[in-house]
């Protein structure tokens, strides 16, 4: 009976337990597995109905856990479903999906799936893409085990990187970054250290689930902080003019939401206007709490956003010195969207040649900063639809990269900072700049999607 007891209380105390658990996650997580009653041996297109559509949603749940756009979701939802006999009609958000099969006897499932949040994996997304591929190309001739395994060796995937090498990319990114705004060599270290300790917090932050609000308000803080304690502790041993803390802004661009602000410009265009509003939304939100942060930081520091001051470069040593910042700038980006050095390295060189030719005709042509970002993000596109020929790496994962160093994140920093000092002239200036900029850059990548995807140019 002493046994009994114990272990009747160990089960309560376990049951206990699991219902705390259960009561701190909002989302709880699918068991696909449960889903199936048929054997692993069994071919997927002899499984039930329901075990069919629910092997279309997993995939689709699994794409948009990557980052990607509703369109890329949709296609490969249909491609799985066509591959299993099934007409597939989904809808998307940013994190859910709602999605109805139909077999050839006119039966339906329907299902409505969710995402506790949402991010960016680049590599998880080119695996994916694979695993589609390669899904058609067998015309789904798969047993359901074969499906299961696969879909569980790409979504147990570890993080290419550790938090510390998250942050020296994060580091590498904005110290290009801020060059590319117009600072010099002090702007240039203080926002790598910034940028590097801010970032090495929020994916601290992240691994710990801790929320997106929280982890954006914090890692703007600390990049901020530390900007300003490094430019004093150089201060220390060499006169540096207090002109150069204003690079600061430089800091915290890492947290510029390049994935959702892009896809929501592409998703619009495709119509699927539920998946592009709540991407823009999300896109708005970070933009906001982070510049919010910021213009609070710089009250706290006594920081004054100001024009930086001329570097007084050639125009040829400047050009040379852009493309290395933009490379720079875009290879970190793109390892902090766990790219592989590959795929990185790439993007870094077509993000290089679209961003130097975005500068260099503001500056030496008439050619205004919003045409010239249409005109940059146009070449960013047409390059990462020839890299995707040759390399078969999914083309969002060139050109968001290529395109998160032409957003105009001090433009809108400024905005916010003019607009909490209720200077609204100055404000609402910077704000539009920011705007017809921003509003360019899917425009351009629209447009080299639609010269050079075939699929991309049809509606149906």
């Amino acid at each position: 009976m002493k046994v009994n007891s114990k272990e009747s209380k160990n089960e309560r105390v376990n049951q206990l337990h699991h219902q705390h658990t259960l009561s701190h996650h909002h989302h709880m997580r699918i068991r696909w597995q449960d889903f199936f009653t048929s054997d692993n041996i069994t071919p997927a297109k002899n499984a039930t109905l329901a075990e069919r559509s629910v092997i279309v949603g997993h995939i689709g749940m699994m794409l948009l856990s990557c980052g990607t756009g509703a369109w890329r979701v949709r296609s490969a939802m249909n491609t799985i479903a066509r591959c299993l006999d099934m007409t597939c009609s989904t809808d998307i958000g940013l994190v859910s999906i709602e999605y109805t099969c139909v077999d050839a006897d006119g039966k339906s499932y329907t299902q409505a799936l969710s995402l506790p949040s949402t991010g960016v994996n680049t590599t998880k997304l080119d695996r994916m893409e694979n695993f589609v591929s390669q899904f058609k190309k067998d015309n789904g001739n798969w047993t359901i085990g074969q499906i299961h395994n696969r879909l569980e060796e790409i979504s147990t995937m570890k993080s290419q990187y550790a938090p510390w090498q998250v942050g020296l990319a994060a580091g590498l990114a904005c110290a290009g970054f801020i060059f590319l705004l117009g600072g010099g060599i002090f702007e240039v270290i203080c926002a790598f250290l910034g940028a590097g300790c801010g970032n090495y917090i929020r994916r601290k932050m992240i691994d710990r689930h801790l929320t997106i609000l929280a982890n954006i308000t914090v890692a703007v803080a600390v990049s901020c902080a530390v900007y300003v304690g490094s430019f004093y502790l150089i201060r220390l041993f060499y006169p540096v003019s207090l002109h150069h803390l204003d690079g600061y802004i430089g800091a915290m661009l890492f947290v510029i939401p390049g994935f959702p602000f892009i896809t929501s410009g592409l998703d619009i265009s495709k119509l699927d206007m539920r998946s592009g509003l709540e991407r823009m939304a999300y896109a708005i939100m970070i933009i906001v709490v982070a510049t919010a942060v910021g213009w609070v930081m710089a009250l706290i520091l006594n920081l004054h956003p100001q024009n930086f001051e001329k570097l007084g470069l050639t125009p040829l040593v400047l050009t040379v010195l852009r493309l290395v910042a933009s490379f720079c700038g875009v290879f970190g980006f793109s390892i902090m969207f766990n790219s592989r050095i590959p795929m990185a390295t790439v993007a870094g060189i077509s993000g290089a040649i679209a961003n130097t030719l975005r500068l260099s005709l503001v500056d030496w042509s008439n050619v205004p900063p919003a045409v010239a970002a249409f005109i940059g993000a146009f070449v960013a596109g047409m390059l990462a639809s020839i890299i995707r020929r040759k390399t078969g790496f999914p083309r969002i994962a060139i050109t968001v990269p290529s395109i998160v160093i032409m957003v105009p994140g001090l433009y809108m920093y400024r905005a916010m900072f003019n607009l909490g000092l209720t200077s609204l002239n100055a404000g609402a200036l910077w704000m539009v700049q920011a705007l017809m900029i921003v509003i360019c850059l899917p425009l351009g990548l629209i447009a080299a999607r639609i010269l050079m995807d075939k699929d991309w140019r049809h509606a149906g």
